[in-house]
């Protein structure tokens, strides 16, 4: 064993420990995956990761850094939250972009990066910065390209399948939801490297009563992301609930002005209970998926902003952006809460 720096990062909160904690150990090398996935267990958070040099492929292709990531239960492929709180980390640590031209339009001359990821929504681009960064992470679905301006940090939506799901397996999860057929708008299979049952919802309301049965969500063996559409004008009234909920956990929730940018017009609720948690704070690959889905369906705008952790008394913030060439980005703050040292 020996002493590696550590860092607990809070992912797409509002404020600080508003959002969604991540455990990421900065230097991975040498760990077994039996050691990687006996720290995670013990950290208990949704998500843990490693940081690692790129493999030589990825270094071929442009990597910056590797990660892996693990659940208490296992590892995965890809997922949003410890995708951004991982390089939030690593930044923090010098790391630094190994190759991006003055334009950030290309990495290494191999992985095109939109210029327009915020396109539609002037006032993120103006609290964000006209200068924006580009970095190549590197885990298990391959490379993830993220873009920093100012201080916030954006990942680009990996490559989404979808289909639609069983008609029995969605009745058995409606069941296990306590919902009635006429709650769901639509529902598709969504799979980025992690899979969910995507389901729209008629309302906010509908999303923030649901009291699922976590047990039989994890006899199904499906993981579940729910979510609603809110026009634009019920901004104001979607807050104003969500602070009430919130703060009746005790969390300390700014008031956020409606007409901001920050003003969520999509609430969304993850159920993992197959990968040992009941209900996730806010989802990185959940939103990305969704927001592909929505998005091209015309279920959603271009642009939004969406909610997420109201019934655990977080209050996450998911920014999604879909670019002029169809792109999705999935943006979010991160904060540094915890720095120290672990022994593995």
């Amino acid at each position: 064993m020996k002493a590696r720096t550590f860092k607990q990062v809070d992912v797409f909160g509002a404020a600080p420990y508003l959002g969604n904690p991540l455990a990421v150990v900065l230097d991975g090398s040498g760990l077994s995956d039996a050691q990687m996935q006996q720290f995670a267990h013990w950290t208990h958070l949704s998500e843990t990761t490693f940081v690692l040099a790129p493999t030589d492929e990825g270094r071929a292709a442009g990597a910056d850094y590797r990660v892996r990531i693990f659940t208490p239960g296992g590892e995965l492929p890809f997922a949003g939250h410890p995708t951004l709180g991982s390089c939030h980390a690593w930044l923090q640590a010098g790391g630094a972009s190994r190759a991006s031209d003055a334009a950030g339009r290309k990495i290494r001359g191999q992985i095109p990066i939109q210029d327009s990821a915020f396109s539609g929504a002037s006032s993120a681009t103006t609290k964000l910065g006209s200068d924006p960064q580009f970095f190549v992470q590197e885990c298990a679905v391959g490379l993830i390209k993220i873009r920093r301006e100012g201080s916030r940090l954006a990942f680009c939506a990996p490559p989404l399948k979808r289909s639609d799901p069983n008609p029995a397996l969605l009745a058995q999860v409606a069941a296990a939801l306590g919902l009635e057929a006429h709650q769901i708008i639509a529902a598709q299979l969504l799979d980025n490297g992690p899979l969910w049952l995507g389901l729209l919802l008629d309302s906010q309301q509908t999303v923030l009563q649901l009291t699922p049965n976590h047990l039989a969500l994890k006899d199904l063996g499906q993981k579940v992301g729910v979510a609603s559409v809110e026009l634009a004008q019920h901004a104001t009234a979607l807050i104003a609930r969500s602070n009430r909920e919130a703060r009746a956990f005790g969390a300390r929730v700014a008031e956020p002005d409606a007409t901001s940018w920050d003003a969520p017009q999509v609430e969304v609720r993850a159920f993992a209970a197959p990968i040992g948690i009941d209900e996730d704070p806010v989802t990185g690959s959940l939103n990305a998926s969704l927001a592909q889905w929505l998005i091209a369906d015309g279920l959603a705008p271009d642009s939004y902003v969406a909610s997420q952790g109201t019934c655990l008394g977080r209050a996450g913030r998911v920014h999604i952006a879909s670019d002029a060439d169809g792109q999705v980005w999935v943006g979010g703050d991160c904060v540094t809460c915890i720095t120290g040292s672990v022994s593995l």
